[in-house]
């Protein structure tokens, strides 16, 4: 049997998506209506192939105890994860090249397939069968991509022509007029951006098509840091290193260079979820093609998609629109403009709006908080401790805080003194002290902090010891 090992990459922003993908919460991370993630399904679906022991995960590495979290709800006992923790986004080419060579360095005929963290198979048994035929493939020594039949015209995917199981060309988005003769010809499957390989294949093309992604990515790999845990082995890709990689896509790089590229054409569902167009159709349409989620009230409305997280929205006599709704941003766009939806979030990015970010609700590794309010000098937070987690030992220069024990248990290290908190118990931490929060507990722990002081921006913190090798 062929040792294939499932590259899972999770990289991009999203930014279709906005508001509810953002840099530090990106696509792959948001709630599905069905249930779950698209990366938790990605790795689900990953873990399910026959003969799977091991997963390589390419991810940026403020992402990493998220993305270990999303894997943690799908039972894999059996398969070890390894984490290629990027210190920024350098495209897929890159990203291919680092796993190729970690893969390599154990046993170079092994088989990769590489998953883009968000897309959506729910065909798993006909997923597994066009994996099998392109590691099939693979283990002869070519580097094999997945075409998806192409069911419309569309203009936002690449597409590929191929004849038997060899690829003819690959072609960039098109126009609607040459998607549509594309689509005619029978020949053009859209591009999926999933690939298939050895370790040892996709390495020599490198080093013939693009030798300098290949050479910078060797040494930022050769440069990592390696911890290795019960659960995981994480590698720290070097900055300078990495820096110093081009940032350019696999497919640019390699696949529309090399020679004699396998093809695997493919009939399963499939979706990218490149708009909020795509998203809102997995929400069941009622009987005027209106999509919603949350609570909801519309009068006189046609073929409107609604996301409302924690508020009554209602609409009159509109039809055709986005509306997303969250605690911190609300976006209103024609279904026509869906994909300059884009264009909104690049501007705030642009403009350093912390809304192209973070959420309200902010996800840490030792759980997540919430600004509930803030305003000159002042600032409400909920915060909520995962069991046995703890923050790290720190300090601020411009800040004090109150602690309020909702729910849990609380240990505490407030300058020299360590103390337990119970519910509806509180501390004072002086600006400038030493200070530690733990949940000792088997509950979450749930506490309500007040701080205050001249500057309440979240860099003023200094750590002295971290768990999580943030000091």
């Amino acid at each position: 049997m062929t040792n294939i090992v499932p590259v899972i990459i999770s990289g991009g922003v999203g930014s279709r998506l906005w508001p509810i993908s953002r840099a530090l919460h990106p696509k792959p991370f948001i709630p599905l209506p069905g249930g779950g993630t698209l990366i938790r399904r990605t790795y689900a679906r990953a873990a399910g192939l026959a003969g799977v022991d091991q997963i390589v995960t390419v991810t940026n590495r403020d992402l990493l105890f998220l993305t270990a979290d999303e894997y943690a709800e799908v039972a894999a006992p059996s398969v070890k994860n390894t984490f290629l923790l990027e210190p920024f986004g350098r495209d897929t080419a890159a990203a291919v090249a680092l796993a190729a060579l970690q893969v390599a360095r154990d046993n170079p005929d092994a088989v990769l397939v590489v998953l883009p963290a968000d897309h959506l198979i729910l065909d798993e048994a006909g997923f597994g069968a066009a994996v099998a035929k392109a590691a099939a493939i693979a283990a002869t020594g070519r580097i094999v991509t997945f075409g998806m039949k192409a069911e419309s015209p569309e203009t936002g995917f690449g597409y590929i022509e191929a004849e038997g199981d060899t690829v003819l060309r690959f072609v960039e988005k098109p126009n609607a007029e040459r998607a549509a003769q594309f689509i005619a010809s029978g020949r053009f499957f859209w591009n999926s951006g999933m690939f298939c390989f050895a370790a040892r294949s996709m390495i020599a093309a490198m080093q013939e098509l693009c030798p300098d992604v290949l050479s910078n990515a060797r040494t930022a790999l050769d440069k990592a840091r390696t911890s290795d845990a019960a659960d995981r082995t994480t590698v720290e890709i070097d900055r300078d290193g990495f820096a110093a990689v081009p940032a350019v896509s696999i497919d640019y790089a390699v696949m529309e260079k090399a020679k004699n590229v396998g093809f695997v054409p493919c009939s399963f569902d499939w979706s990218d979820i490149g708009s909020w167009n795509v998203l809102s159709k997995l929400v069941p349409a009622d009987d005027s093609g209106n999509r919603t989620t949350g609570e909801t009230m519309l009068h006189g409305v046609t073929n409107c998609y609604v996301h409302s997280e924690d508020r009554l929205v209602g609409l009159v006599g509109v039809s055709d629109l986005l509306i997303v709704d969250t605690p911190d941003a609300l976006l209103i766009a024609h279904k026509d403009k869906a994909q300059e939806v884009k264009d909104l979030y690049n501007r705030l990015k642009t403009e350093g709006h912390e809304a192209a970010t973070v959420h309200r609700t902010v996800h840490r590794p030792w759980g997540t908080y919430t600004v509930l309010e803030e305003g000159p000098r002042f600032k409400i937070k909920r915060i909520e401790v995962k069991p046995n987690a703890r923050l790290s030992l720190q300090a601020h220069h411009h800040r004090s805080e109150h602690w309020v024990v909702v729910s849990g248990t609380a240990k505490v290290v407030n300058g020299q003194s360590e103390i337990l908190l119970a519910t509806n118990q509180s501390t004072y931490i002086p600006c400038g002290h030493k200070h530690r929060l733990e949940n000792p507990g088997i509950l979450p722990l749930v506490m309500i902090e007040v701080q205050s002081g001249e500057y309440l921006g979240e860099d003023d913190i200094v750590r002295f010891d971290d768990v999580y090798g943030r000091a």
